[in-house]
């Protein structure tokens, strides 16, 4: 098993009583839903944010598409959703 930290925060009642909820339900503690909420956070913003790093590579690398061809990819689905 791996090392684990202890970390308290707080929340106010109507978060607590959430989380008191969706644990009871699954048979969990409290402990458990917020580390394993946080853990999924975590994972979430991580991937996030090595999506944008690979955006701003390639804008380091000057791989950009001009606006006007953007707009004209978005216009065009925009009109092909709409004729659905």
């Amino acid at each position: 098993m791996s090392k684990t930290a202890v970390i308290s925060f707080r929340v106010d009642e109507a978060t607590l009583a959430k989380i008191d909820q969706v644990a009871k339900a699954q048979g969990r503690s409290r402990a458990w839903f917020a580390a394993e909420a946080t853990r999924r956070v975590a994972e979430s913003e991580a991937d996030f944010l090595a999506f944008v790093q690979e955006g701003i590579d390639a804008a380091d690398r000057g791989e950009l598409i001009p606006h006007e061809e953007v707009m004209a990819e978005l216009a065009e689905m925009i009109g092909r959703h709409r004729a659905r």
